[in-house]
């Protein structure tokens, strides 16, 4: 089935508006928690992280830098989260209703990415308040969005197939998860890592997830020596353009292990 018909566009639609309002349904504060719970997330890791151990001290506007890359985490740890359940969770809608299955994923990573931007709008301010220089260097920030949205959408599509097949892997993907976060330069700065072992730091820039947090942070601060980025730590532009890549493969790969076993998720659930 077409999945750009105008009967999937209008099912998208509807699925994105009431995901969006049972997210906070019986919520006293409603929509405001999309913008808290980062904000919230991000005040107890600054606390922790940054005044009591002192991570990125030497780095200017690193809260900035913190709250940025907590944001970036969370919208990817959110739409993985809740795309890989997502096809079993509607596994009445998949034997009534007769529609492009990717609908599913597309409209779980659009409500992640709503969220996303208003969480954005809250770090912009929050740069401003902090003395940070935006300039023209902000326009880099769409092409990156793309990148994280192609990334995350394709990793999506992967779990939400193997997930009606291991029901497994949902504890393992929150270690992954967890592991992840560690792994990738969110509550510390890459430089604490490359200052010490540069090939270790280089090897975790070719991880996507920490090459779209630091040209983020690098586009929004504009620092060289502190938020380092990809091409920076390498020189070799056929190892620079691996993570680019990677994000490509993954949706493309994930689109088609999805497509290729859709037909059948309606008799698994």
């Amino acid at each position: 089935m077409n999945f750009f018909s105008r009967r999937n566009q209008i099912l998208l639609k509807e699925l994105i508006k009431t995901d969006f309002k049972l997210r906070y349904q019986g919520s006293v504060i409603g929509y405001l928690w999309s913008i808290l719970k980062p904000v919230l997330l991000f005040l107890i890791m600054y606390l922790v992280f940054v005044r009591f151990m002192r991570f990125g001290s030497g780095t200017p506007h690193f809260a900035v830098a913190l709250l940025l890359g907590i944001t970036i985490w969370n919208f990817f740890g959110e739409t993985t989260g809740v795309g890989m359940l997502s096809i079993v969770s509607r596994g009445d809608m998949l034997r009534k209703v007769n529609f492009s299955k990717p609908v599913i994923i597309f409209s779980v990573a659009t409500n992640a990415f709503i969220n996303l931007i208003i969480s954005l709008v809250v770090v912009i301010i929050f740069s401003l308040i902090n003395g940070v220089q935006m300039s023209w260097t902000l326009i880099f920030t769409i092409p990156l969005l793309l990148e994280l949205i192609l990334l995350t959408t394709g990793i999506s599509f992967l779990l939400s197939t193997f997930f009606v097949y291991f029901r497994d892997l949902g504890p393992i993907w929150e270690v992954v998860m967890q592991a992840g976060f560690y792994g990738t330069p969110i509550i510390y700065p890459i430089t604490q890592i490359s200052n010490h072992h540069l090939m270790v730091a280089k090897i975790q820039m070719l991880n996507p997830m920490a090459q779209i947090i630091q040209d983020m942070r690098f586009v929004l601060t504009f620092s060289n020596n502190t938020n380092p980025t990809l091409w920076q730590l390498w020189h070799n532009p056929f190892v620079i353009v691996i993570p680019y890549f990677l994000s490509i493969l993954i949706f493309a790969l994930g689109l088609w292990v999805f497509n290729k076993n859709a037909a059948k998720f309606a008799e698994i659930i």
